[in-house]
């Protein structure tokens, strides 16, 4: 599990500027902050501190070039033409922007280069594929007269993205927006704003008119709020925690924006004794700690037959002590920093309460080495439904693992939460997958697997985990109005 922390070769950073109406300009403020190296705890940049008077700026661009430009109005072949192009740039600077997101975010460089990188590109490609396939019906109704329906892009979007995959939160927030018609002003978070803001480059690069794309960096309670409550913005998508949607709503319920939310989870993952044990530990060490845990459909709630639970155990137990840690631009590296020292230090609250309230610490549970916001993968056992640590979201490396007997059983415990996102079930038996399938509340059921996405799988929340769907044909429900036009033929 260990190796040595070696100092990190930054990319070059050359956007650190809020990109407004086609121009990379200081806040009006002239305030910045700082983003950091969350494995060396190493300010990387100063970044522009967007507020309320720069998105006021960002959204008469994105209205001018909503209503005056060329965007929504080209032919729709043209725009996913230019949305290819995009993603061609990045194809072309991949290792560059693995890199960037690698610094930023701290996650290992092998998942940035090989998972972020390559599943952003491709969303951009499904939607630049759907650019022209946007279309209304027609309908017969009574009477002598013609009806049909148009499907028109919303109008200027506001999107407020997290930290725990920058690029790929972009390419699933532009992508639909793009192909749609309709223009952008988005939010990155600010523990992670470079990529996007390299990405904005790129896409100017691409020939999408200026305007489209504005960015803004800045903070929640300020540039994200001064988002929500503009009345120039039409519409909001926001990814993140339940508690920051719950503010969303009520902010912007004077405006009535048409709203998506893609939030939390507590993922129950549940491991029959009839299953492939090897896939099933395997997949379930991945559908926590891929991404150093800061996954909202991690699968935290990890659910095992009670005959087959402490072999189970061990092999987990395996999995963690062999897991490489250190500097994430080590191609070897398994598992990199935490994003912030707010983050480790909520982790670490959980670790401390789990084991406060009985659970059993088996693996981890402490700060790996001496800088950077590293965390050993840590395990639970013993874990009962109404511990902290097995109903509250984590986001964190940590496994509560916990015993069930039957079925019947599993069905009511899985869904005893308030979230709902994903969840997996691991058996040969198709009866019980089905059933679990069917049963459990969640947006996302996986099979004998953990993980696994594509840009056509509609992906999204029941419950408090969130609101519409993102990715596949439904992402584009959310950025779309549907007028209906009725002619008469008398």
């Amino acid at each position: 599990m260990a190796t040595t922390l070696e100092p990190i070769a930054q990319p070059k950073i050359h956007q650190t500027e809020c990109f407004i109406g086609g121009r990379w300009t200081p806040s009006v403020s002239g305030k910045t902050f700082e983003t950091i190296n969350p494995a060396t705890e190493e300010v990387i940049a100063q970044v522009a501190e967007g507020d309320a008077a720069d998105v006021d700026l960002a959204v008469a661009a994105a209205r001018k070039a909503f209503e005056q430009g060329p965007w929504r109005k080209m032919d729709a072949r043209d725009r996913g033409r230019l949305m290819h192009k995009l993603a061609d740039l990045m194809e072309e600077e991949i290792d560059e922007l693995a890199a960037l997101e690698t610094l930023d975010n701290g996650k290992p460089i092998r998942d940035s280069r090989n998972a972020d990188l390559p599943l952003a590109i491709d969303c951009l490609r499904y939607y630049a594929g759907y650019a022209d396939k946007i279309h209304g019906q027609t309908i017969p109704v009574r009477g002598n007269y013609f009806t049909y329906t148009r499907r028109e892009p919303m109008g200027v979007a506001g999107q407020i993205i997290p930290w725990n995959f920058p690029i790929l939160m972009v390419a699933w927030k532009w992508g639909p927006a793009l192909a749609a018609g309709c223009t952008i002003v988005m939010k990155p978070a600010e523990q992670t704003p470079l990529t996007c803001l390299r990405l904005a480059r790129l896409a100017q690069k691409a020939g999408i008119p200026d305007g489209v794309i504005n960015v803004v960096p800045g903070y929640g309670p300020t540039a994200g709020a001064a988002i929500v409550k503009h009345p120039g913005v039409d519409k909001i998508a926001f990814t993140g925690e339940h508690r920051t949607a719950q503010i969303i709503m009520r902010d912007a319920s004077e405006t009535l924006k048409r709203l998506t939310f893609e939030l939390g989870g507590k993922s129950p993952n549940v491991v029959f004794a009839d299953a492939d044990l090897d896939a099933a530990a395997a997949g379930a060490h991945f559908g926590l700690y891929f991404n150093q845990g800061q996954c909202c459909c991690a699968g935290s709630r990890l659910f095992v037959e009670e005959k087959i639970y402490d072999k189970f155990v061990e092999r987990l137990s395996a999995l963690n002590e062999k897991r490489k840690l250190g500097n994430p631009l080590d191609p070897e590296t398994e598992q990199g920093p935490q994003v912030d020292q707010d983050q480790f230090n909520k982790i670490m609250h959980f670790i401390d309460l789990g084991k406060q309230q009985g659970a059993q610490c088996v693996n981890g549970g402490k700060r790996f080495g001496n800088r950077g916001y590293f965390i050993e993968p840590t395990m639970f056992t013993g874990v009962t439904d109404d511990m902290a640590i097995a109903r509250d979201e984590i986001f964190g490396p940590v496994l509560s693992v916990l015993k069930f007997k039957n079925l019947d059983e599993i069905v009511q415990r899985a869904n005893n939460t308030v979230f709902g996102l994903a969840a997996a079930v691991w058996t040969r038996d198709v009866g019980k997958a089905h059933h679990l399938a069917n049963n459990v509340r969640a947006g996302t059921v996986w099979v004998n697997c953990y993980d696994v996405f594509d840009a056509a799988a509609p992906f999204g929340g029941f419950k408090m985990s969130g609101m519409g769907r993102e990715l596949g044909e439904r992402g584009l429900d959310a950025y779309t109005e549907t007028k209906t036009v009725t002619m008469s033929l008398a």
